[in-house]
């Protein structure tokens, strides 16, 4: 066999694998999809996730999602679009009525464990879409930057698309590998240091320092903040996660002075968060 149809023959080969490894939580949304096909509004969710999954499995950052939260109405909308279709009684209509009001509380739990399936799937803790990556990186300037506990590197690539000549160190202990699926699939060149011994390597060589999604367990965010207060005073920390919920320990948000001006408010509204996570960008000291 020749070497192109050797190659033509592996891509055929990799395809029909990657098909047949398709993950249950996206065929699950597929066979939702096709069920509700006669229901734009939820036909609209889950179209938005697939999309979100396909342009990340594709090494790109995914689009701003919707709240991933089935209308308030939804159930009487389908009975009145069944009784349309069916007179009253006939148990063809009950049959159906049966099938969408048992399929909708799944759909449902499955809109909702949407982040979890980044998670488990991506390493994907804050979701990084494109506009928000755009926004972050005019706001940066293009002024030299560290981000610390990088996972996969998300962030980075953001700001690396948007601004190629800007210096970007971006670091992780990969300390959570074994656990999880952060660090195990990086979307660009991650150097493996932990957040301490990162910010000594490099914070006299960069303006701003970038945390996302600090662990909630430990007080590592409360030493990154410590050292930069006393070692790096210019440095300015850019937190990602959620207030007194999620993400970081208690220790850093009680101590840390938390500020978000005009011009970060306008990257924190290109975070669109999509479920009960309210995930913001703060400037922290």
């Amino acid at each position: 066999m020749n070497p192109k149809k050797l190659k033509q023959l592996k891509k055929r080969v990799k395809k029909a694998h990657q098909i047949v490894n398709e993950p249950s939580y996206i065929q699950e949304l597929n066979t939702y999809r096709d069920l509700f096909d006669d229901f734009p509004p939820v036909k609209y969710l889950i179209n938005n996730v697939l999309e979100s999954d396909r342009l990340l499995k594709n090494g790109l950052l995914p689009h701003p999602l919707p709240k991933l939260l089935l209308p308030d109405n939804i159930q009487d909308t389908i009975f009145k679009k069944v009784n349309k279709q069916f007179p009253q009684g006939d148990p063809r209509g009950d049959k159906l009525w049966n099938k969408y009001s048992e399929a909708l509380p799944k759909l449902d739990k499955a809109l909702r464990n949407y982040r979890d399936y980044l998670e488990e799937t991506y390493g994907m803790w804050s979701y990084v879409n494109a506009p928000f990556a755009k926004a972050l990186s005019d706001y940066l300037g293009g002024a030299p930057t560290l981000e610390i506990m990088a996972g996969n590197g998300y962030i980075s690539k953001g700001l690396r698309n948007n601004n190629a000549t800007q210096k970007i160190y971006t670091t992780d202990s990969q300390a959570w590998i074994k656990e999880n699926e952060t660090g195990k699939h990086p979307v660009t060149k991650i150097e493996k240091l932990d957040a301490l011994e990162a910010i000594k390597k490099y914070g006299d060589e960069v303006e701003y320092v970038i945390m996302s999604w600090a662990p909630d367990k430990g007080e590592i965010d409360w030493d990154v903040l410590q050292l930069l207060r006393s070692t790096y005073p210019e440095v300015k920390l850019l937190v990602i996660g959620e207030k007194d919920g999620a993400t970081n320990s208690k220790k850093f948000w009680q101590e840390a002075q938390l500020s978000q001006d005009d011009e970060l408010q306008k990257v924190n509204a290109n975070l669109h968060s999509f479920d009960l996570i309210d995930e913001q960008i703060y400037l922290a000291k």
